[in-house]
C-alpha cells in the first residue's frame, strides 16, 4: 500500500480498535509523516518515541522508594489519564540498541487483554490513548535488530511502498518546487527505488485470527486494502485463501446459527454440502453448543433434522461429540428422535 492508503488504515484501526498497527517501509517513504498526518486528521495528540535513542529507564521511569515500597516515576512522555486522546508512536522499534530496551517495550506495543489496560511495567495507559509502531525492514540494508515472531504476532503489519502519484499529490499540497515536481513527473523512476522484499515471517496464528476478527467486526477498509491488511496479520497465503472464501458464498459452509435457526430455508443446501464443507459446519455447531448448550424445542428439532441428512460416518462422529455435552445429550436422546439418533447411539455404545 502507499502512504495515503496507510493513513486510511491507521485511522480506522486507531479509532475503532485497541490493536497496534506497525508500519513497515524503506527509508524516506514517509512513514512518520504519514502517521503524524493521520493523527492530525483524527484530532489526536502525537508523541514520538525514538527507541534507537532510549534506554530502559527512559521507558519505565526512575525507581524511588516510598517507605518500604518501590515505585517507578512516570516518564515525561507518558500521556496522563486526563490528557487529550494521544497516539504514542514507537518509532524505529527495531533500532533499539539494547536488548533490554526492546524487551521493555514489548509489553507496551502488545494490545491489552480484554478488560485490561495497555501497560508498561507499573504504568497503565488510559484506553483513550493508542500506540503505533514503525520500522525499517530487516533486509540487510539497515542496522536493525531482528524482531522475534512473538512480537510480530502482536501487531498489524502494514507494508508501505513508494508510489509516484501519492507523492505527487503530497508535493502539490506542500507546494514543493515546481522544477522538482515537473522533473519527477517525467522521471518517476528517480524516486526511491524499492528495496528487497519486506519479509517478516508473518504467519497465521490463533492470536492473528482473533485480530482479523476484531478488524472485520469494527473496521471498514476499502476493498483493495482489506487483503493487504489481513496479510500483515496472518500472512499473504492465508489472507488470499480467506478472501477467496469470503467471495465464494456458494461454497461457504452453513453456520451453526443457520442450522439451528433457519433450518427450513437451508435444509436442501445442508444436505448437498460436500463432506469437507459438512465437517466445517459440524465443527461450528460443536463449538457453539459447547459454549451455549441451551436449545429451544425448535432449535432441538432443527439439530436432529440436520443429523438426519448427514452421511452415516459423519452422523456417528457428530452424535458422539454431542453426547459429551450433557444438556444437548438429554435433548437428542428423547424417544421421539430414535429414528434419527438411536442407531448412532447404539453403535457408539458397542464401541465403548
Amino acid at each position: 500500500m502507499n502512504i495515503e492508503q496507510m493513513k486510511v488504515v491507521i485511522k480506522e484501526i486507531i479509532t475503532r480498535t485497541d490493536l497496534t498497527p506497525c508500519v513497515v517501509g524503506h527509508r524516506g517513504v514517509g512513514k512518520s509523516a504519514g502517521i503524524i498526518q493521520a493523527c492530525r486528521e483524527i484530532e489526536r495528540n502525537y508523541v514520538s518515541l525514538r527507541l534507537g535513542q532510549m534506554e530502559v529507564g527512559d521507558l519505565v521511569g526512575i525507581p524511588f522508594r516510598d517507605g518500604t515500597v518501590m515505585h517507578w516515576s512516570r516518564p515525561s512522555w507518558w500521556p496522563g489519564d486526563e490528557d487529550p486522546p494521544t497516539v504514542v508512536h514507537c518509532d524505529e522499534l527495531n533500532r533499539a540498541q539494547q536488548e533490554d530496551t526492546l524487551q521493555a517495550i514489548f509489553q507496551f506495543v502488545e494490545p491489552p487483554s480484554e478488560g485490561m489496560l495497555r501497560s508498561l511495567h507499573t504504568h497503565h495507559l488510559s484506553k483513550r490513548h493508542k500506540v503505533v509502531v514503525s520500522i525499517n525492514p530487516p533486509d540487510g540494508t539497515y542496522q536493525v535488530a531482528t524482531l522475534d515472531r512473538a512480537l510480530i504476532d502482536r501487531m498489524v503489519m502494514l507494508f508501505v511502498e513508494t508510489d509516484y502519484n501519492c507523492w505527487a499529490r503530497y508535493a502539490a499540497r506542500r507546494e514543493l518546487s515546481g522544477d522538482v515536481r515537473q522533473f519527477l513527473a517525467g522521471n518517476s523512476g528517480m524516486l526511491a527505488r524499492q528495496g528487497a522484499a519486506m519479509d517478516l515471517q508473518v504467519e497465521p496464528t490463533e492470536r492473528g485470527w482473533e485480530m482479523v476478527s476484531v478488524l472485520r467486526k469494527n473496521c471498514r477498509f476499502p476493498g483493495d486494502l482489506e487483503m493487504e491488511v489481513y496479510a500483515g496479520i496472518i500472512g499473504k497465503e492465508a489472507a488470499i485463501t480467506f478472501m477467496r472464501w469470503l467471495a465464494d458464498s456458494k461454497g461457504r459452509p452453513l453456520t451453526a446459527a443457520e442450522i439451528l435457526n433457519d433450518w427450513m430455508q437451508i435444509a436442501g443446501q445442508a444436505e448437498r454440502q460436500r463432506d469437507d464443507i459438512q465437517a466445517a459446519t459440524i465443527n461450528d455447531l460443536i463449538a457453539s453448543l459447547q459454549t451455549s448448550s441451551t436449545l429451544t424445542p425448535e432449535q432441538e428439532a432443527h439439530l436432529v433434522a440436520y443429523i438426519a441428512v448427514l452421511p452415516r460416518d459423519l452422523r456417528f462422529g457428530f452424535v458422539k461429540s454431542l453426547l459429551k455435552i450433557p444438556a444437548v445429550a438429554l435433548g437428542i436422546a428423547q424417544d421421539k428422535y430414535d429414528s434419527v439418533v438411536f442407531d448412532a447411539i447404539q453403535t457408539i455404545s458397542r464401541e465403548a
